[in-house]
């Protein structure tokens, strides 16, 4: 007898002592070794018995796609649409296998019973689950079952009572798996405040959490009927069976479980004994109760079920794969892993228990073995959606976007309504800079289902992301709708405000999500700031503490409660100031550099703890009067100020993606624009007035006088642990309008006048460390700088990667001068070796670089000297990282050791001298534009040289534009044009070799826009004005209507 042969007749066995588990387990085998559409509806119809209707409906699906006349899987698929309570897909259904029926030749019993099917469906709205035996004779296959002897005619849920068939239980609900996994019982929604990037934290079995949302997916099942071992083995391979061969065709069951079970009635005792020894029956009706619970959320007493089955065999893969899931809904995932491992050893063939180990081990963190077990599980179903879907997810919680995208795209492709990818894929899209076709996956998630909470939330995400402040707003608008208790709707909201400057407004929405759950440090975090900025610094703190007391489940949230305790101490600082002159408040002088170092870096704060100085508690601030609130009132000089503030510093705006308009940053800029404005020209009437009095020797001596104050300040640029006093800011805080003299002229550094700007965009936005790089700790010494990336991996940085073309043709200009570049420990790379540079000449992409140098590798652009002839200082470091084998960092970086910040001080106070120069003497004053060329020059030439110096730890770009405006304002030039679309200001200079290129550059759109204007000096002044730290917070916390 061949095995083919043997296994039917095992087969027909299984069938008819309804032991369904083994049975799909033979039928596993017998697929694998020869396809047959027959042999699909069989394993369908086992699936049915045990209620796995999802398995059912798969394997219809593919028997249709071999045979889209197979009326018998219309039936099935069918019915099992309509146990999981799709009842219109079940009627369309069968609507379809109604009309290949009727107009074919078919079996009329299939026919008779799609007739009844629909004929049930229509006049009663439902049709009865519990016993769907029915009687049949013939050669194919029943929909609902072998045909059985009314005494022997059972459903699983069913015993016989005193004569009478009574159900024992009602039908397993049959969940989606996936609602589950994803969610748990309830979905809970809380998200992190970082958008692009678009943060991403551990992945958990249930739920699975992705850019601060926790996922609940309706789609396709994860837990997909747990209670199979091979359930989803259906193996694509070899050519039909030879129809010729009788004894190895693929038979109805419903055929021969007729014809054993006429053969057990003649032999009552072939039945009755087979069901005594396997206890079949019972197995897999306790294996169905433990699915229940599982289903339930009755871990536990799941558990205990499965433990009951695996006492008489403790290899059986369908307890095990089932027990496992319930260990993993409970976190206990090592002990889910065991179970999935046994399950696989006892047989091999069991994709479920695969693909379960791998979202186990995707739980644990372990990527590289969780991909493996997913794919190992599409070996034994190929193309499966629910399997691409849960890889697609896991990838994407790697990072790994493209091999996420590819997944879920092959998904959607075949699961069309799986809305829960569509959301995924609009994610990983996004990440790889492909922003169109993201939004268009997120709106096709809503299309599916409009409530579908998750698909809202990741959109209005990406219009935030993209600085589309309007249709972010409709999203979030769109989630109350829907919710009015989603929390995270409100904490976007709060968001969208803080992000637009409109920090009172974003409290009011924070609150509202905070009412719905306390323990969002998301939300606690940003509305500390949001009152810190205000000035409602009792409010802050208590925020403050709050989010300092939570105790938290991921690295994220740990990093924000390391901010809120350092913003806290800056905030206590603020307070102390409050109602002192706005010159007092001095970030840079104040506060210890170690502090100031960790905060930048976001460390632990232990070591601060136990080294720094900490700030004085709010109630000495409440009792020394520090901190009465401050009023504006709005006269007419200050209102023309306020608003004339408000016009200018809306040029700073840059019309890219990712950038939102913010109306807190352009008063911010403004007023600093102004004071710049009123500052400088002091000083410049100071150097005209003595220009009149001098012949031409004496204001050749006047500019030697400005190059000596210049060389003076060289050694006070360094501020080590605790010598932050020593520095220039020192000299900077203390400039007013009584200038100090120094060999019998006025004297206004260079670091003076953005030390006005860096004051004010501290101020402004006290979030964001903001402070200069020389005057944190001795890491100064060893080159701590900033770093602006433009690829993090497989991300795309939407606000610089606009800019990756431009960049990495400069770093192969570079490369193709140096003939080198240097590697992570600084080792010259030779490219002249191998054909390297060629291959370097060629790159358009990360990879290809790196391919072509072989290593991690960076390399410094250069900035022509224009005071040292032939000089070249070292401008920004180009770097190129490999970032495990799924991605790079490509990112540009400002280290600034000792010699680099020497060489770029030297620079900058000789663009300000030649500024002076520029101004002062016969062009003093002048308003014909023609004639302030040189001026502008001048002033561009000095921004070259700021934007590639890059001396602060963050705010370069915004402080270098300000400086700017108030350079030009000074000079009689307003801008009142706008910066164009696309362009960023700082990375123009930074890619630019030297300060001619950088001009010719911006010059045709910045000098159109300039207008020759002298009303500015009838301005009041700002410092008079708004003279305590109290009024200037006040001054850019309020608003007209």
């Amino acid at each position: 007898m061949t095995s083919g042969v043997a296994e039917r007749i095992q087969l027909a066995k299984l069938c008819s002592s309804k032991d369904w588990s083994k049975a799909i387990r033979v039928l596993d085998s017998l697929l694998s070794q020869s396809w047959s559409i027959q042999d699909l509806c069989n394993r369908a119809y086992c699936y049915s018995q045990l209620e796995l209707h999802k398995h059912v409906i798969k394997d219809c699906n593919k028997a249709l796609q071999q045979d889209s006349k197979l009326v018998q899987a219309y039936i099935l698929k069918g019915r099992a649409l309509h146990a999981l309570g799709k009842k219109d897909d079940a009627l369309s259904v069968w609507k379809q296998g109604y009309e290949h029926a009727a107009f074919q030749s078919a079996d009329l019993k299939q026919l008779v019973e799609l007739e009844d099917l629909l004929s049930t469906v229509k006049q009663n709205g439902t049709i009865s689950l519990e016993n769907h035996v029915t009687k049949s004779s013939g050669v194919t296959v029943n929909a609902s079952g072998p045909v059985v002897s009314e005494a022997t005619e059972t459903s699983d849920d069913q015993r016989k009572s005193n004569g009478e068939t009574k159900p024992t239980s009602k039908a397993i609900k049959q969940l989606e798996a996936n609602d589950k996994l994803h969610n748990g019982a309830k979905a809970n929604v809380n998200g992190s405040i970082t958008a692009a990037s678009q943060s991403i934290k551990t992945h958990e079995f249930l739920p699975i959490e992705t850019n601060g949302i926790l996922k609940k997916s309706t789609g396709k099942s994860v837990l997909s009927d747990i209670a199979e071992s091979s359930a989803d083995s259906s193996v694509d391979c070899c050519e039909p069976s030879d129809s010729s061969d009788i004894c190895s065709e693929s038979f109805s069951l419903s055929e021969i479980h007729n014809e054993l079970m006429d053969e057990a009635n003649r032999n009552k005792k072939f039945c009755v004994a087979r069901i005594s020894k396997n206890k079949s029956i019972n197995v897999d009706f306790r294996l169905s109760r433990g699915i229940a619970q599982v289903n339930d959320g009755n871990y536990a007493y799941a558990v205990s079920i499965f433990d009951k089955i695996l006492e008489e065999e403790p290899d059986y893969p369908e307890a095990l794969i089932g027990r496992g899931t319930a260990y993993a809904f409970q976190r206990e995932l090592h002990a889910a892993i065991a179970d999935f491992t046994q399950a696989i050893e006892s047989n091999p063939s069991a994709g479920e228990a695969w693909k379960r180990r791998g979202q186990a081990r995707a739980a644990l963190g372990e990527s590289a073995k969780a991909i493996a077990d997913l794919t190992k599980a599409l070996e034994f179903e190929p193309d499966s959606p629910d399997i691409l879907h849960e890889r697609g997810i896991v990838n994407f919680k790697f990072k790994d976007y493209q091999a996420a995208a590819e997944d879920l795209l092959a998904c959607v492709k075949d699961d069309k309504d799986n809305k829960s990818a569509y959301t995924y894929l609009g994610l990983a899209l996004s990440s790889l800079g492909e922003y169109k076709r993201a939004e268009e996956a997120h709106m096709k998630a809503i299309e599916i289902d409009k409530n579908f909470l998750e698909a809202w939330t990741h959109l209005a995400q990406f219009y935030q992301d993209m600085a589309s402040s309007e249709k972010a707003l409709e999203c979030i608008n769109a989630i109350i709708q829907i919710d009015q208790r989603f929390s995270k709707a409100y904490q976007l909201h709060g968001l969208l405000l803080h992000g637009m400057g409109e920090h009172r407004n974003a409290i009011k929405e924070l609150s509202t999500g905070l009412s719905i759950d306390s323990s969002n440090i998301e939300c606690l975090y940003l509305r500390a700031s949001c009152y810190h900025a205000i000035g409602e610094f009792r409010e802050a703190v208590k925020d403050y503490d709050a989010a300092l007391d939570l105790e938290l489940d991921s690295m994220e949230k740990f990093v924000l409660q390391c901010s809120a305790f350092y913003q806290k101490e800056i905030a206590l600082y603020t307070a102390s100031k409050f109602n002192s002159e706005f010159s007092w408040f001095d970030l840079d002088g104040d506060i210890d550099p170690l502090f100031k170092e960790y905060w930048c870096k976001k460390l632990h704060p232990k070591n601060v703890c136990e080294k720094v100085y900490r700030q004085p508690p709010l109630r000495d601030s409440l009792r020394k009067g520090k901190l009465k609130k401050q009023e504006l009132s709005i006269s007419k000089q200050k209102a023309t100020l306020l608003h004339a503030a408000d016009s200018i510093g809306n040029g700073i705006q840059y019309y890219c993606v990712g950038f939102l308009p913010n109306k807190r940053q352009y008063r911010m800029a403004g007023l600093a624009a102004i004071e710049i404005a009123q500052k400088v020209v002091r000083v410049w009437r100071s150097i005209q007035t003595e220009w009149k009095h001098s012949n031409k020797g004496t204001s050749k001596n006047g500019k030697k006088v400005r190059r000596r104050e210049k060389l003076s300040h060289l050694s006070q640029n360094r501020g080590g642990a605790g010598c932050s006093t020593s520095s220039f800011l020192e000299q900077s805080t203390s400039f007013n309008a009584a200038e100090e003299k120094l060999f019998g002229r006025p004297t206004m550094p260079w670091h003076s006048i953005y030390s006005v700007a860096v004051k004010w965009r501290q101020i402004s936005e006290p979030s964001d460390p903001v402070l200069w790089i020389n005057n944190l700790s001795e890491e100064h010494d060893s080159g701590f700088g900033s770093e602006t990336p433009l690829i993090l991996g497989q991300t795309k940085v939407v606000r610089y990667f606009p800019y990756f073309k431009r960049t990495i043709n400069v770093a192969k200009e570079v490369m193709k001068e140096n003939k080198y570049a240097l590697g992570k420990k600084g080792n010259i790379i030779n490219l002249t070796v191998n054909g390297k540079l060629q291959e370097v000449m060629k790159a358009e992409s990360c990879s290809d670089l790196f391919r072509a140098v072989g290593e991690d590798f960076w390399l410094a652009t250069w900035c022509d000297s224009m005071t040292v002839e032939g000089k070249r200082l070292e401008g920004a470091r180009i770097s190129l990282q490999k970032m495990d084998e799924i991605g790079y960092d490509f990112s540009i970086k400002t280290p600034c050791p000792p010699t680099r910040w020497d060489d770029f001080e030297v620079e900058m106070a000789s663009a300000w001298e030649a500024l002076c120069d520029a101004y002062c003497g016969e062009n003093f004053g002048s308003t014909d534009f023609d004639v302030l060329e040189n001026v502008r020059e001048a002033i561009l030439r000095m921004t070259y040289y700021w934007y590639n110096f890059m001396p602060l730890s963050r705010g370069t770009a915004v402080v270098g534009f300000v400086v700017l405006l108030g350079l030009l304002l000074a000079a009689n030039m307003e801008f009142k044009g706008s910066i164009p679309e696309g362009v960023q200001v700082d990375w123009e200079a930074v890619l630019q070799p030297d300060p001619n290129s950088f001009i010719s550059s911006v010059k045709s759109w910045l000098y159109p826009s300039l207008k020759i204007n002298t009303s500015w000096k009838g301005y009041p002044d700002v410092v008079s004005t708004l003279d305590t730290t109290g009024l200037v917070v006040t001054a850019l916390s309020t608003y007209a209507n």
